[in-house]
């Protein structure tokens, strides 16, 4: 009989969505602001004080998580840039379906000056204050897809050291080589809690709600040799701060026993291979769990001139169905080519049970 993905959301306590306590929470003072420019405190005190008033959240919240993603208020240049985009988010809401998380879509600036890559900082910070429940915040780019549906969040490796940030790095990359590739700030876990808050605040004041944004692009630039480009980015910035102060890899935890996220390039040529293991039921290497296709642009079309366009949008395609080939095979179809998103086929009742179709 064909195997269900494990470890499904409907295995949890379910929380009662009905409840509301008369009780005053953090949510009555009039002085709360999700504004990124408005500092929180106390925020590990009233989370406590949240869910002891809200007991059918309480369980289970260490594992809580939400998904946040989202991309530009506008249509894409790109005239297939909105396909893509719609395709990403389902991928992006068949994960959570599976494993029983949340999801926002943000497509709105939540500050006017926040923009571009900078954007997401506001929109986790409000995502940590709406969402009290949630002991984690999952920034996932729209250009990141999740190519092993069937892998878990290995959150209990974070809370074992009470690491509070989680991003794909390389410690040797960002102390010795002075990269600003050493890390990539598409996608990370950030744990609900007043470090983070302080942190959030720490990370944005080097973007463009900061007097000095011009003066920290001159300073990322001076340390790291091969940034390209003169503005303060938030992937520079976080690496500038860990650069600056190691005792921060106490809370930040670099990530690279698995593709937390992982470059594109080097990623989708392998997936034929990975459905000829499967297929031979002989599976050696993991599926890397997120293809992240790093500076393919699919809305704006403005991709790195080092790739053709074709190559990033045929990637993203080939990504994307061999992501929805693990879902489709529990409905008993599948995607027979990668490159072919309009057809498919029929799978056998016996098809191997393991495998990302």
């Amino acid at each position: 009989m064909p195997r269900v993905f494990s470890d499904i959301g409907c295995t949890r306590p379910a929380p009662n969505l009905r409840f509301d306590p008369p009780d005053s929470t953090f949510y009555d003072d009039p002085e709360l602001r999700y504004s990124i420019e408005k500092k929180v405190t106390g925020w590990d005190e009233k989370r406590k004080e949240w869910l002891k008033r809200h007991p059918t959240f309480a369980a289970g919240a260490k594992d809580r998580l939400v998904m946040v993603t989202g991309s530009q208020p506008n249509p894409c240049r790109n005239p297939i840039g909105d396909h893509l985009l719609l395709r990403a988010f389902k991928n992006k809401v068949d994960y959570c379906r599976i494993h029983g998380y949340d999801v926002f879509y943000n497509n709105v600036l939540l500050h006017p000056r926040m923009k571009s890559y900078w954007a997401k900082l506001p929109v986790v910070k409000a995502a940590m204050l709406a969402h009290p429940e949630a002991e984690w915040i999952w920034w996932v780019d729209s250009d990141a897809l999740i190519t092993d549906m069937e892998y878990k969040l290995p959150l209990d490796r974070y809370n074992y050291k009470g690491h509070n940030l989680v991003v794909h790095g390389w410690s040797k990359m960002i102390y010795e080589e002075k990269s600003w590739t050493s890390l990539n700030a598409g996608v990370f876990l950030i744990r609900n809690c007043q470090w983070s808050m302080d942190f959030i605040d720490v990370w944005a004041n080097m973007g463009p709600i900061s007097p000095d944004y011009k003066k920290w692009g001159v300073i990322q630039r001076s340390v790291f040799k091969d940034k390209l480009f003169p503005e303060s980015d938030d992937q520079s910035a976080l690496i500038y701060l860990l650069f600056k102060d190691r005792r921060l890899t106490d809370k930040i935890y670099l990530e690279g026993e698995y593709y937390f996220e992982g470059y594109w390039v080097e990623i989708v040529p392998t997936y034929a291979n990975i459905t000829e293991k499967y297929t031979a039921m002989e599976r050696e290497d993991g599926t890397p769990f997120i293809t992240h296709f790093t500076g393919c642009q699919p809305c704006s079309g403005d991709h790195n001139q080092i790739y053709a366009g074709e190559s990033c949008w045929s990637g993203m395609v080939k990504a994307l169905n061999f992501a929805d080939n693990q879902v489709l095979r529990k409905y008993g179809f599948m995607h027979p080519d990668l490159l072919d998103s309009n057809t498919v086929t029929e799978t056998p009742f016996d098809y191997p049970d393991e495998g990302p179709w």
